[in-house]
């Protein structure tokens, strides 16, 4: 079925000329709207107005231009049916063989900060309409949305001027999760807009950012897809050198930015296989990363640093002694570049600024048969709300150990521990079935790493359930303890800190992360 009539409403006019001047070529009748009509006609393609095929005015500022039986019905009859081509004939209706639409530029609009009224104004109704009629009629209407097509689609066309039933199915498939992706975008934004997090009815919608070598594992096929939020990390970071992140790579720098995020002072995390395994805060970036690469200089190696300073000369120069895979900062100074640059498959990765580590967000974690959907864990704790439970009062150098060391608890895998001293992480417990196990790992990590915990103090993601997890970090050393509590053996924690002279305080808040 070749085709002879085309209309064409395009928000998005790359590419548009050449797609139009290789149909007239071809001898098909082109018609388009407003702006998309004054393109055409001024590079001198003949074009015919939609409103001379409907015989009505755009009217309403726009708003109905192509909601027309003489669009709709020639692009939604079906050919092989005599009844439609009888129908169609009665009312004046011609066929349209393709259309070539893409949508107001809503997703743009909402980026850019753009009050409610114009959000609205740039929700499209005409384009959907036409997309979602031409794919569902696609054994006899080619739909195209994509700019990126438009070439191969003039290459695909036969010299009968008609295009493969293979493609039109591609087309079609393409099309429709083009309007679905802009729907999920309005509805998610109007449900924000209520003020429901978790509605009835929810819609996650992504473009593929990238094909990727392959996922956890070389037998598994993988891509990552670009939601459309701004917030900084490792998908909307500019990649300064180095090829681009696998699936792991991705996944475990997002999780190093998203943990130094959580720190005001200069501070360097160290992440391996998602899991921090050194983190700390210091007056200087060279400084943070001595003190967190020393906590595990093993695990370390071939790991993600994530800083939360613009990384400079002298903090790249110690950087590059150790193997490791991705650098991610908000910035980088010329001799840090340069110094990276001497390692070419060290990638470098800068944002434009840092993730906040309050703001409100959605995680997503599929199951069989849906998705778990929650809120980002964005709890912070202060000082002023931390409850001490033991008869000594923590010290004030405690109270800010305490709190860095619950902070990178956040970012560790349930069951954890975390032993600090000084702003740093001394060793780190990650994983683990049973909390006592934890310590005891976070423990001989550090004396593994040749670092003392003796009067360090120790993080506990969620409550001791019993008292030997905190009798494994009494035996390691630790003066102070914080952990949520709300176990029903509290009490019994309680008593056994007080007898080994320990502070400890409650948050009320626990951090698992699964």
């Amino acid at each position: 079925m070749s085709i002879q009539r085309a209309l064409l409403s395009v928000s998005n006019k790359a590419d548009l000329l050449p797609l139009a001047r290789g149909l007239s070529e071809k001898g098909v009748q082109l018609f388009s709207t407003g702006g998309t009509a004054k393109v055409i006609r001024e590079a001198g393609i003949k074009v015919t107005d939609v409103s001379e095929l409907t015989g009505s005015p755009e009217i309403l500022d726009g708003r109905v231009k192509t909601l027309h039986p003489k669009v709709h019905g020639g692009i939604l009859g079906r050919r092989d049916l005599d009844e439609h081509r009888a129908q169609m004939a009665e009312h004046g209706i011609e066929v349209i063989d393709l259309v070539v639409v893409n949508l107001y530029p809503f997703r743009e609009t909402l980026a850019s900060g753009a009050d409610y009224d114009t959000c609205v104004e740039n929700i499209d109704i005409g384009g959907p309409a036409m997309i979602r009629a031409a794919a569902k009629n696609h054994a006899s209407v080619t739909i195209l949305t994509d700019p990126a097509d438009y070439e191969s689609f003039l290459e695909n066309l036969d010299d009968l001027c008609e295009i493969s039933a293979e493609l039109k199915r591609h087309y079609a498939a393409k099309a429709y999760s083009h309007t679905a992706a802009y729907d999920a975008a309005i509805s998610n934004w109007l449900t924000k807009e209520t003020g429901e997090e978790l509605p009835l009815e929810l819609s996650f919608a992504g473009k593929k950012s990238s094909s990727l070598r392959y996922g956890e594992n070389p037998h598994q096929h993988a891509a990552v897809y670009a939601s459309g939020d701004k917030r900084p990390g490792a998908l909307n970071a500019q990649i300064i050198q180095g090829k681009f992140l696998s699936y792991n790579n991705l996944n475990d720098t997002d999780a190093a930015f998203e943990c130094v995020a959580e720190f005001e002072v200069p501070a360097i995390a160290i992440i391996k296989h998602a899991n921090p395994c050194g983190v700390a805060m210091r007056e200087s970036l060279v400084e943070a990363y001595k003190a967190a690469v020393a906590c595990d200089p093993v695990s370390a190696f071939g790991g993600i640093i994530a800083c939360n300073r613009p990384l400079d000369g002298e903090t790249a120069v110690e950087i590059v002694k150790t193997f490791t895979e991705v650098i991610i900062a908000p910035g980088a100074d010329d001799v840090a570049r340069a110094v990276i640059a001497s390692k070419p498959n060290l990638r470098l990765l800068l944002t434009e600024g840092l993730p906040n580590a309050v703001e409100p967000g959605m995680t997503f974690k599929s199951i069989a048969g849906g998705m778990l959907v929650q809120n980002r864990d964005n709890g912070q704790i202060t000082a002023e709300a931390l409850k001490v439970v033991t008869k000594r009062q923590p010290t004030v150098l405690e109270i800010a150990d305490l709190l860095f060391a619950f902070r990178v608890g956040k970012h560790v895998k349930s069951n954890a521990i975390i032993y600090a001293k000084n702003g740093a992480t001394l060793g780190i417990g990650a994983g683990q079935m049973s909390r006592v196990d934890s310590a005891r790992i976070a423990a001989r990590k550090a004396e593994d790493a040749n670092l003392s915990t003796d009067s360090c103090v120790v993080a506990s993601d969620a409550f001791f359930p019993f008292a030997d997890g905190l009798d494994a970090a009494i035996n390691a050393g630790a003066s102070a303890v914080i952990q949520p509590g709300g176990s029903m053996r509290d009490q019994e924690v309680i008593d056994r800190a007080d007898e080994a002279g320990l502070a400890m305080v409650f948050t009320g808040m626990r951090h698992f992360r699964h």
